[in-house]
């Protein structure tokens, strides 16, 4: 498959008052054209720190991009100027549905006005044109292109199952529901005609109907449209129903990366293995993993699962495991296997 987003040996820093955060420690990922890939890990394993990294989002000065590169469509994004990955790259080819949809839409204002001003600076049509001449903030919204982004609003408005688009256009925020405004910032995220959504959790905030509607609709509007989406999420039910391919996390590290049915049949390493155990079982009984998260301003070198693994040997507190395997990648210097007897 062809790669549209390849990370390769990010580190990313943060600096705060207790010290230098490592929040990412060499990540690398990959998403082909047309994939969906679920990143996946415990609260504050470097989700978010990776997604904002390829938004060109991460906060400054805080943060502080150490190494490594990510490239999209032929660009290294972290060698871009921000003012041209906000003009050309952010929002347009690569969109965002966040975790929390009333949070992001602004209250005062109809979703009409919202999604308006979102198809003034990013409608396809728009990149179509070419670049005024004037300032972005001086740009007219010529009365043409204004009809045919609302019409395409209210196309897909349709797609995503809003009842009565052209009455949503005229509500407030808080006059929809919590699953209806999830719908509307998809639609938002679609509209663009982008390469690549990332997904931030998107159906946290729903109850567990909600959700699975919710998925099914973001899943069948992603392969329809051949858009490719990074799907971060620490729920491996969610993973399970959407993605093509799971990417799992620990402490700011990837550590194995393989196509879902694999991944859920076979786990290689021994943290990916503990985390499908501590799911629910049909009987009820759920087991948890033994240890503490490592802190990342002081984690500990080379692997850092070593301090909670039962099959850490002492090149695993030294050098950090290379990559190894084909489709299914593990990083790991034991990984499990058919000799270990662990099965997922």
């Amino acid at each position: 498959m062809t790669e549209l987003l390849a990370v390769r040996d990010l580190i990313v820093n943060y600096h705060s008052e207790r010290g230098i955060v490592r929040a990412l420690d060499g990540v690398s990922l990959a998403i082909g054209k047309g994939e969906v890939v679920g990143l996946v890990g415990e609260s504050g394993c470097g989700k978010s720190t990776l997604a904002r990294a390829i938004l060109g989002v991460l906060p400054v000065p805080a943060s502080e991009v150490r190494a490594g590169a990510i490239a999209f469509g032929g660009d290294n994004l972290l060698t871009l100027a921000s003012a041209e990955i906000a003009r050309r790259i952010r929002g347009r080819r690569i969109t965002f549905i966040p975790q929390d949809p009333y949070g992001s839409l602004n209250p005062l204002f109809t979703i009409g006005q919202q999604m308006l001003d979102l198809m003034h600076w990013k409608s396809p049509r728009a990149a179509a044109a070419g670049r005024s001449a004037w300032p972005a903030v001086l740009s007219r919204y010529p009365s043409a292109r204004r009809a045919q982004d609302r019409a395409a609003i209210l196309d897909m408005l349709g797609a995503v199952q809003i009842p009565n688009p052209e009455q949503a256009l005229a509500k407030l925020p808080h006059e929809l529901s919590g699953g209806q405004r999830q719908r509307i910032v998809i639609a938002m995220a679609l509209l663009p005609q982008p390469e690549l959504i990332i997904a931030d959790e998107p159906t946290t905030a729903l109850d567990v109907t909600i959700q699975a509607q919710i998925l099914r609709l973001l899943h069948r509007e992603v392969k329809r449209r051949q858009v490719s989406m990074l799907f971060t999420t620490h729920d491996l039910g969610t993973a399970w129903e959407i993605c093509d391919r799971v990417v799992v996390m620990y402490a700011g590290q990837d550590v194995e990366a393989a196509p879902t049915p694999a991944f859920f049949a076979a786990p290689r390493h021994p943290y990916t293995s503990k985390l499908l155990e501590s799911l629910p079982r049909t009987d009820g009984v759920a087991q948890d993993i033994p240890g503490e998260i490592p802190s990342l301003i002081a984690p500990p070198q080379g692997c850092r699962f070593h301090p909670r693994c039962y099959f850490a040997t002492t090149e695993c507190t030294i050098t950090r495991p290379p990559v190894s395997g084909g489709a299914h990648v593990v990083r790991c210097y034991h990984p499990l296997g058919a000799s270990t007897g662990v099965a997922a």
